[in-house]
């Protein structure tokens, strides 16, 4: 009966990021992996001890689809006080299961048969499937030669008649790197006047090093347009308990939470409390987090670049994807020796859309004992290939 299953998702395949954390579990377990963009830190502790008492308090029913009115309030009020942005709680919020849901949600409510997403390449491998099982098009930006950012002179040149929506991702998964204020204003006045929506991914939006975080969504012109995604996995290293959240306009909104009703009538009512807690008492937890990263970001580039390896230095999250094009081997080859002859285990690049290919990613969501354990044998590694 396979015959009769979606052609789309027949071409979709499982991401190379799990495929290679898949190998590690199966055949390579004494290998040092540095692959998953898991943070390494608990959930702080007053954020389980909020689900613990949402559980003694039987709180386990269904809440209302788009969140407990208390959670998108609070998140409401933390992206104003964090980034400047100003979304009704009532109307243009929306708890989702984890930002990946979020993403889902707003792809099917803006895209239809044929319409174009603008990808800026190399990104994170959940954004194509999703746009593929909507019917839409992936349609790609190149921005290694131009530092993994998108501006908007390498995206005037794929805005067609069928563009319906351009991703942001940033800071990046898997470069790290960051846009400016200046840069996304740029995009706005090319968006402007124009009837293409924003997806504007921002995850890791807390974990920015040398400088605040600015959204599209504040400027002028774009909030009407954009689609922010946010949600708690990475700020406060609660990945398991998929809560992630969407602001958009109310017009916008109120088609989405049909999505999001009929996909998974609401997020867990107990993780909603605990995120309650993490939006409120802790609203900065992801500081110390933010810290521990800067310095390990620091060292993996310090010992990178020492290596001879080119590589642009992460703004934010805790990625970094320096090039191993010099070592003449593609990416898939070069990692696949790397953990068979070192037991260290990065992703490809082109785990990241084709653009990722002489590539591999690293993830510095790891002790630093771990880092320098794996750097320590990849710099070995490196200098036998020469």
């Amino acid at each position: 009966m396979e015959h009769l299953v979606n052609p789309a998702l027949k071409e979709i395949q499982i991401s190379g990021i799990r495929k290679i954390a898949n190998l590690v579990a199966t055949q390579y377990q004494d290998a040092l992996a540095l692959t998953i963009g898991q943070p390494d830190f608990p959930t702080p502790a007053h954020i389980m001890e909020a689900a613990k008492r949402a559980i003694d308090g039987h709180k386990t029913v269904y809440t209302p689809n788009a969140g407990l009115p208390d959670v998108r309030e609070a998140a409401a009020r933390f992206v104003e006080t964090k980034y400047g942005l100003v979304y009704r709680p009532d109307q243009e919020v929306i708890v989702t299961a984890g930002a990946s849901e979020a993403l889902d949600i707003t792809l099917r409510t803006i895209l239809e048969e044929g319409s174009e997403v603008i990808l800026p390449g190399p990104l994170y491998p959940g954004y194509e499937p999703l746009i593929r099982l909507c019917g839409g098009v992936p349609v790609y930006v190149d921005t290694r030669d131009n530092g993994f950012k998108l501006t908007a002179d390498l995206l005037k040149d794929k805005l067609t008649a069928r563009t319906r929506c351009v991703v942001l991702g940033y800071p990046s998964n898997p470069t790290g790197r960051v846009l400016d204020r200046e840069e996304l204003e740029a995009i706005a006045q090319l968006l402007d006047g124009r009837d293409i929506f924003v997806i504007s991914d921002e995850i890791y939006s807390e974990l920015i090093y040398e400088r605040p975080h600015e959204s599209i969504a504040k400027l002028p012109g774009m909030r009407e347009k954009t689609i922010v995604i946010n949600g708690l996995s990475k700020s406060h290293s609660m990945t398991g308990w998929r809560i992630g959240f969407t602001f958009a306009p109310a017009a916008i909104s109120q088609h989405m939470v049909k999505v999001h009703q009929y996909n998974v009538t609401c997020a867990s009512s107990i993780s909603q409390y605990a995120a309650l807690e993490a939006l409120t008492v802790g609203i900065d937890d992801a500081e110390p987090m933010k810290d521990e990263y800067r310095e390990r970001r620091d060292y993996v580039y310090d010992r990178l670049t020492a290596m001879g390896i080119k590589v642009e230095k992460p703004e934010g999250a805790f990625y970094i994807f320096p090039s191993i094009r010099q070592f003449g081997l593609n990416s898939m080859d070069f990692t696949l020796k790397l953990l068979e002859e070192e037991r260290v285990a990065v992703v490809p690049g082109d785990a990241f859309s084709p653009l990722g290919e002489g590539y591999i990613r690293i993830s510095y969501a790891y002790s630093m004992e771990r880092l320098r354990q794996a750097l320590d044998r990849m710099d070995k590694f490196v200098s036998k290939l020469g």
